[in-house]
Order: structure tokens, then sequence, then C-alpha cells
């Protein structure tokens, strides 16, 4: 059974065909100029926070900004072009710390380009909703189809751009 991480809830929000073809073992991720820039503007945005904060790991779920003290889970984003996915992120972390026995977790996304920050609670009936979510998932990267290609504004940026559109027409 998959593993299911915070990245599979990312690019279910996303994208489907992205999700599936990450759970199926093809990933674009290192050649994409955009992840790397992301990855940059988390690295080198925050730096005191490796002694401030503390890097944890939850079922195969790697929480790079954990404040155990305040029980805030820090998420650095480049863009807010892809919000819900971002929240619904951030929501997987605070499930997960939850099923831990870790109660009382936040979120705080921040996208330091943009100067701006978004508090992410569990809202009521946030746990069915991720359960179908872990559901709907696993279904669909078990599916020996992948979903078809959805042409959104999104996919100029995205790391499988080159290999959705190898045949067709941009």
């Amino acid at each position: 059974m998959l593993n299911l991480t915070a990245t599979h809830i990312n690019y279910y929000f996303v994208c489907h065909r992205k999700l599936w073809l990450f759970a199926n073992g093809i990933q674009m991720e290192h050649t994409s100029e955009t992840v790397a820039e992301g990855k940059l503007i988390g690295e080198t945005t925050y730096t005191d926070r490796s002694q401030q904060y503390t890097e944890v790991e939850v079922d195969g779920i790697k929480i790079d900004f954990y404040d155990a003290k305040n029980r805030v889970v820090h998420e650095v984003k480049k863009s807010d072009k892809v919000e819900k996915a971002h929240i619904a992120q951030v929501k997987y972390y605070i499930y997960k710390l939850g099923q831990q026995g870790i109660e009382g977790v936040t979120g705080l996304i921040e996208y330091p380009k943009m100067r701006q920050r978004e508090t992410v609670q569990l809202e009521p009936g946030d746990e069915e909703m991720i359960q179908t979510w872990e559901t709907n998932i696993r279904e669909m990267v078990d599916s020996e189809i992948c979903p078809p290609l959805l042409r959104k504004p999104i996919c100029k940026q995205c790391s499988y751009f080159d290999f959705c559109y190898v045949e067709e027409p941009v």
C-alpha cells in the first residue's frame, strides 16, 4: 500500500495527472527551475529556522519546520497560485500530528516573496475530509490509467510540462 505524503495531498489538489505520475515513479521535480527556485527561497529566507525549529518525521511525512513549543507547523511557499493545495498539505500535517497524540497544532503558510502569511487550522469535518482524500488518492494512483491532460494555466510552470506536452501543440 502506498505510504501517502503531503506531496501526494498537494498534487491531488493541483493536478490528478501529476499526482498519478509522481506516485507511479515518474518524478520530474529534479529538472524543474521552478522547484529549484522554491527550494532556494525556503533555504535562504529563514536561515535561522533550523536552529529555532525542529524537523519532524511522522509516518514517512517530513515537516521541515515545526515549532514544538507553540505547536505551529511552518510551510514556506514561493507563491499562492495553488493556495488551496498548500492549505490541504498543511492540514494533512496537522492531521498526522494529531494521530500521534499531538493536539492543538496550527499551521502557518509563509509566502516570503509576497510578504504574506496564511494561518491554517483543522476545522470541524476536516478529519473525515482528509480520510476521503486519502481514499481517493489511493484509488487514483492504483489505477492503471493515467488521468488525462487538463490544460490548466499553471501547466507552464509545472515540472511535468515537457512530459505532458511532448506531443501536444502548446
